[in-house]
């Protein structure tokens, strides 16, 4: 149970609350204190108290990384090494591309050649559009996909956030069962709704997911499993339908 600060006036001050005064006070442009200098260890505590209040349930781990290469390893699928690698993929139909429609948008930037990934991995996108566009009448936005060893290799050079493009932490990117769904400009009731449905697949052992903090996106892995799962849920959802 949260404990309360009561101050006269009968006003209720939770421990959250007086946190986030204390990160505005901070944040306050110098000039706002005129009369004060301005702590040297001013955006130390900074940090400390974005990393207090930035808890999202599916935080980025070392762990999640290992269990997603684990995936990819159980079913013997490769780290795509580069473009060539990537184009036999495509022809084989063990890639599929991601298709836009009225509940999936796609990145503009995203290179056309890497809206690509596994069968699986495309029902699910397809499925958690679907079910968002009924909720919400607006569509999910798929920001990245399939990728190269080469390309990560690329990425890393410019953004130190990106995992790397070989062993145990490698990104799950270069299987190409991993997507990244935007989270920029969602409402709280939308991105609670994402995270609940996200939520029930990693408690099956569905997926594998990470709400990332500097990029503004849910980094989601998905199973093989996910095909089997699907398909009994609409066995299921026909059965009850017909009782």
């Amino acid at each position: 149970m949260t404990r309360r600060i009561k101050l006269p006036g009968a006003l209720l001050i939770s421990p959250i609350m007086v946190a986030i005064v204390l990160f505005l006070a901070l944040a306050a442009p110098q000039n706002a204190f005129a009369l004060h200098r301005v702590d040297p260890h001013h955006h130390r505590i900074l940090r400390r108290l974005r990393g207090v209040l930035w808890n999202p349930l599916f935080r980025p781990s070392h762990d999640s990384l290992l269990r997603q290469n684990e995936e990819i390893d159980r079913l013997d699928l490769p780290r795509i090494q580069d473009d060539d690698e990537l184009e036999a993929l495509k022809v084989s139909g063990e890639l599929v591309p991601i298709t836009a429609s009225e509940s999936l948008k796609i990145e503009p930037s995203l290179d056309p050649s890497r809206r690509y990934c596994r069968p699986w991995t495309r029902d699910f996108v397809q499925d958690l559009s679907e079910v968002y566009y009924r909720a919400f009448h607006a569509q999910i936005q798929v920001n990245s996909a399939v990728r190269t060893v080469e390309y990560q290799r690329k990425l890393r050079r410019r953004n130190g956030n990106a995992a790397p493009e070989a062993g145990d932490t490698a990104s799950s990117h270069l299987g190409g069962l991993t997507v990244d769904i935007n989270k920029r400009g969602l409402s709280r009731k939308q991105h609670d709704f994402i995270v609940d449905y996200l939520f029930n697949l990693r408690e099956e052992g569905i997926i594998e997911v990470a709400e990332e903090r500097r990029q503004p996106v849910f980094h989601i892995m998905i199973s093989e499993r996910y095909t089997e799962w699907r398909e009994s849920s609409r066995l299921a959802s026909e059965q009850s339908a017909g009782q």
